[in-house]
């Protein structure tokens, strides 16, 4: 077993789960679940559970309801009340006319389509047409670039000059908001200070930090943990119909789940309950020891104490 790493606490700390209900929890999300719990835990910080479910048209019925009934069947208990983003337009509202009095806004009328032809990246075509917003998309225009960051787990990170200059969309067109807005006003609202989730969101990671320094507010510290992948490219997830994860049996992929992220249990480990082992891995963790990979592969089954794992790099 690993020992505990000699490291103080950070002060205040307050982390999130962000899970979207588009279905139920899989390996890869518990990863993410355990890890950002893990870490606030050893921080002796808060850990709040946020149902990212702003985008109606991906929703699953039921699902909000199952993932945190799944988080309870693996101990993952949160420390205030669970946030529904469906719940928080005023929010979202105000900040976008916070930023529309900053004149910062504008509408585009150009569709997935066109941008795709053109190249994938938007060019501000409609910047300066000066169009309704009234039914239209809006977009921000970008003023903090982000190009490189520095990731906890990942490293240095290196976004491409055309994305990071790129307006991007802050409400679409059917009038839902979008998720790189709503995502930085939940984590300013709820005072987050430490983001722990998939590799898979790098790159959006640049445009919210761009966004924090756009409404002037501190953005949290970013750690990447490496995505759970089936073969290399390819990562568990709902739209690949990863299965789910057990409720009548946690403790396997639990398990499985501390070896995922750097921590060395011995199999006897899931003699204890639920509560103990969670104990022993918050007593050994360290963000440290998370491998510092953008993918890792699983080589058996989920439900296995056996599962294997092997390391990709990036």
């Amino acid at each position: 077993m690993s020992t505990t790493a000699v490291t103080a606490p950070v002060r205040n700390y307050r982390g999130r789960f962000a899970p979207s209900p588009s279905g139920p929890l899989h390996f890869g999300s518990l990863v993410a679940a355990v890890g950002s719990y893990l870490d606030a835990k050893s921080n002796q910080g808060t850990w709040l559970v946020r149902i990212e479910d702003i985008d109606t048209t991906r929703v699953v019925e039921g699902a909000a309801k199952d993932i945190l009934t799944t988080l309870e069947a693996y101990g993952l208990y949160w420390d205030e009340d669970v946030v529904y983003q469906t719940q928080r337009h005023d929010l979202y509202a105000h900040t976008i006319n916070n930023l529309n009095n900053q004149q910062l806004i504008y509408a585009c009328h150009c569709s997935r389509k066109q941008i795709k032809a053109l190249g994938g990246i938007y060019q501000g075509h409609c910047r300066h047409l000066n169009h309704s917003q009234h039914h239209s998309a809006l977009r921000l225009i970008q003023q903090h670039a982000i190009c490189q960051y520095r990731d906890l787990i990942q490293g240095e990170v290196h976004i491409g000059q055309d994305l990071a200059h790129e307006d991007y969309l802050i409400k679409r067109s059917d009038g839902l908001f979008a998720y790189q807005l709503v995502v930085v006003a939940d984590d300013i609202d709820q005072a987050i200070t430490h983001i722990v989730r998939g590799a898979d969101l790098l790159e959006p990671t640049a445009r919210q930090l761009s966004l924090f320094n756009q409404l002037n507010h501190t953005a949290p510290q970013y750690a990447h943990l490496p995505l759970a992948v089936a073969k290399p490219g390819f990562k568990l997830s709902k739209q690949n119909y990863a299965p789910a994860i057990a409720k009548d049996n946690p403790k396997p992929a639990l398990l499985s789940a501390f070896e995922f992220l750097g921590l060395a249990p011995s199999p006897e480990l899931v003699e204890l309950s639920i509560e103990k082992m969670l104990s022993w891995a918050i007593d050994n963790y360290s963000l440290q020891n998370v491998p510092k990979v953008a993918e890792i592969q699983i080589s058996q089954k989920l439900n296995s104490q056996a599962t294997l794992f092997t390391q990709i790099n990036k």
